[in-house]
């Protein structure tokens, strides 16, 4: 167990006169913290070295250490009511499809219990079976079905006690008729402990009860992985015929009228995390820690795909034992972030024998002002889909490389060691399903300017970005910065002062609210430098009622870490549909000219060659001070060259404009290569032996209306060469040419434009 220092924001973009919280985690008795810019983050000797910049602040100083724990987990929490303390007799009903019902440990379905005080809980067992606990503060019994249920089936569940007679009833019923099914059974038992439901303790939901936490935010265990649809609570012990008439859907307060407790529709407000009770008591619970909501039920019939279209057959969540929405510490410190402050990328640092962290976050200008004519957008969405990546599909890639643990970076080692900070949305969850949902309120382990990835064994996102940024300032350019956030937020509001538009190397995550502003940034005049590969890829949500998750469904098309299960392809946050924004018909190529084409990570990466277009007057200043046969880009810190790890290439099927310039193009890829899934429709071993003309990287030029412009460059490794040769070199020279013109030319050359 390494030494713990790490910590996270409340927020990650911040303008001056506003307020910035950090929470930290350590084990250190004292540490001490600093705000400081930052500027390079790669320690690769061929490059420049790391570099930050110390600022003042009110945040200097020595602090005592503590350490903070973060809970995973979801489930449904339903405060304490009389309704539910005054139960003697019960019936509890739900369909369930349990995803890893043999994990060894009971799992609770729903349950009002306490160990001390007893209860009841209704859970599928150690061996997968169906319980019921039932107790007192002196007498706990459990009853259990001793059959244990398939994975990933759908069943309906009940339990039925009568305080009076002492008679116990568990039903446990597949809901597929076919094949014959054994895990089907009834039993009946007896028992003469009435449940103890005032204990003080709230009616959970996929949990058995709560846990003793030192988090602030509440913690649950007994967790279940898998949906719940319909879960029902009764004040009296149903009969046989009615649990039947339950199973086949009648409504529970048609069966048991008044003697209904709870009736609770997981399918009514799906983008919220409320959970409505339809019953009289209106015992209404909240989702913790983002379970996925509009998924399919147990009566979804294949008809319909979108959850808005047939809410009925969305009445399920599917909770997981890995969730985490907000990892709940407190606070340790804050910040007023000065006026006149300049933007940039600013980090928090700490230290403590021999420990650092930086916990990175965004100063952004207020909004509707500009220092500068250069805004450089960064894609924060694009860190949180990628951060706290567990790396099992990376290193499945690699497996055939020697000592591919040795790229493993100290952060991914100390990530294994905390499963609860969440992961990826390129990871799967502990019961095989894709994990949709990504928060900033945790720690963001691997956001770090130092982090190097198992991918390229260099920088990548942020790190990769700061490439970037040290550019910039080498070369005098005076910019401001913003995060996507803030683009999402605040539309074209926030890109109207500024005359260029510069992307990070990876601007993958794009919202539609994103990809509006850009469109109304380009119509009026604005001027895009897009400076990396893989852009505007996935349709991305931010959800309204929490702005610090995204949302991601991978849908079934694209190149992917997993697919989305049939049914469940739109976002719950938006209800709009996911998956590519290609296949929502608002591809990349569109606005940037250039679209994903292929990606690779085992080969060194080439250099571009200029294409007939870059000897076109129009893109005469792109190529100043550049031979007529140089090849560009045959050097750099990620790969030893400018076009490599995701490569995007022009494609007028897609949308490409039609006075698109090429401007030049990579060739000569190594077999690591391999263009993306979905430009095939069909595929064969001959397309194996075929020469991979889509895999490059383009450089492409075009005018928009009003003397805007696009450069792109197609290539997440570009910024990598900037500082090859102390910056004098023609990956600089060119992003210093089109920079320059784009920031301070009225009018673009030549005069007459197209």
């Amino acid at each position: 167990m390494s030494t713990e220092l790490i910590g996270y924001t409340d927020r990650l973009s911040v303008a001056p006169g506003e307020k910035i919280r950090f929470m930290v985690s350590t084990d250190l008795t004292a540490y001490s913290s600093a705000l400081v810019r930052l500027i390079h983050g790669d320690e690769n000797p061929a490059g420049p070295g790391f570099k930050e910049q110390r600022v003042d602040s009110a945040i200097d100083g020595a602090r005592p250490g503590r350490k903070q724990f973060a809970r995973a987990g979801s489930f449904v929490l339903v405060p304490d009511e009389p309704p539910l303390t005054q139960l003697t007799s019960l019936t509890v009903q739900a369909w369930i499809f349990p995803t890893t019902p043999l994990q060894g440990e009971a799992q609770g379905l729903l349950s009002k219990w306490s160990e001390q005080k007893g209860g009841f809980c209704l859970a599928v067992g150690a061996d997968g079976a169906l319980e019921l606990w039932l107790g007192s503060a002196a007498v706990k019994h459990r009853y259990s079905t001793d059959r244990p249920m398939r994975a990933r089936e759908w069943y309906f569940v009940a339990a039925a006690y009568d305080s009076l007679s002492g008679r116990l009833r568990l039903v446990q019923e597949a809901v597929a008729n076919w094949p014959s099914d054994s895990s089907s059974i009834a039993v009946e038992s007896q028992c003469r402990t009435p449940p103890s439901c005032d204990n003080d303790n709230p009616l959970l939901l996929a949990a058995t009860g709560l846990q003793s936490s030192p988090s602030s935010t509440q913690a649950a265990k007994g967790l279940f992985d898998g949906k719940i649809d319909s879960p029902s609570l009764f004040s009296l012990a149903l009969e046989e015929t009615k649990i039947d008439r339950l199973s086949q859907d009648i409504t529970p307060a048609d069966v048991a009228g008044d003697d209904l407790v709870a009736s609770w529709d997981f399918s009514r407000n799906p983008s919220s995390s409320q959970v409505a009770d339809t019953g009289k008591h209106r015992l209404h619970g909240i989702a913790v820690n983002m379970p996925a909501r509009a998924v399919t039920g147990r009566n979804w019939n294949a008809q319909e795909a979108d959850h808005k279209q047939a809410p009925s057959q969305y009445g399920a969540i599917h909770f997981h034992q890995d969730d985490l929405e907000d990892a709940g510490w407190k606070p340790d410190f804050e910040l007023t972030v000065p006026e006149g402050l300049r933007s940039g990328i600013f980090a928090a640092r700490l230290q403590g024998e021999g420990r650092r962290d930086h916990i990175p976050f965004i100063i952004r200008p207020p909004l509707g002002t500009a220092r500068a004519p250069i805004l450089f957008l960064v894609p924060t969405f694009t860190y949180l889909a990628y951060v706290n990546d567990r790396m099992d599909a990376a290193q499945a890639l690699f497996a055939d490389i020697p000592n591919i643990e040795s790229r493993l970076h100290p952060l991914d080692r100390y990530l294994a060691e905390h499963p609860e900070f969440a992961m990826s949305l390129y990871d799967s969850h502990s019961d095989g399903s894709g994990s949709c949902y990504a928060s900033s309120l945790r720690p963001l382990v691997n956001m770090r300017p130092d982090y190097r990835h198992i991918l390229t064994d260099s920088p990548r996102n942020l790190g990769a970005d700061l490439y970037l940024v040290d550019w910039l300032e080498q070369e005098n350019f005076t910019y401001d910065v913003a995060a996507d956030e803030d683009l999402h937020r605040n539309g074209l509001g926030l890109l109207s002062n500024y005359r260029v538009l510069v992307t990070g190397t990876h601007p993958e995550y794009w919202t539609a609210q994103m990809l509006d502003a850009l469109e109304q940034f380009l119509a009026q005049g604005g001027r895009l430098a897009y400076l990396g590969g893989n852009g505007f890829y996935w349709v991305t949500s931010v959800d309204p009622e929490r702005p610090h998750v995204i949302e991601v469904r991978r849908g079934m098309g694209g190149t992917r870490a997993w697919n989305s299960a049939p049914g469940e392809s739109h976002h719950n946050t938006t209800g709009e549909l996911g998956g590519l924004w290609r296949h929502r018909g608002r591809p990349p190529n569109r606005l940037t000219g250039i679209g994903f084409t292929a990606q690779g990570w085992g080969d060194p990466a080439p250099g571009y060659s200029r294409q007939p277009g870059s000897f076109d007057q129009r893109a005469a200043f792109i190529f100043d001070g550049i031979s007529e046969r140089e090849t560009i880009g045959d050097f750099g810190l990620i790969f030893d060259g400018a076009a490599g790890d995701e490569l995007d290439r022009i494609d007028f099927s897609q949308g490409t404009p039609h006075h698109t310039l090429l401007l030049a193009s990579s060739g000569g890829h190594g077999p690591s290569v391999n263009p993306v899934i979905e430009d095939f429709l069909q595929v064969d071993s001959r397309l194996l032996s075929k020469d991979p003309t889509n895999v490059r990287a383009d450089m492409v030029y075009f005018e928009t209306p009003n003397n805007g412009a696009v450069f792109s460059v197609g290539s997440i490794c570009w910024c990598a060469s900037l500082s090859h040769n102390n910056y004098d070199n023609n990956v600089s020279r060119i992003t210093r040419n089109v920079l320059t013109a784009f920031a301070s030319s009225d009018r673009l050359p030549p005069e007459q434009g197209s």
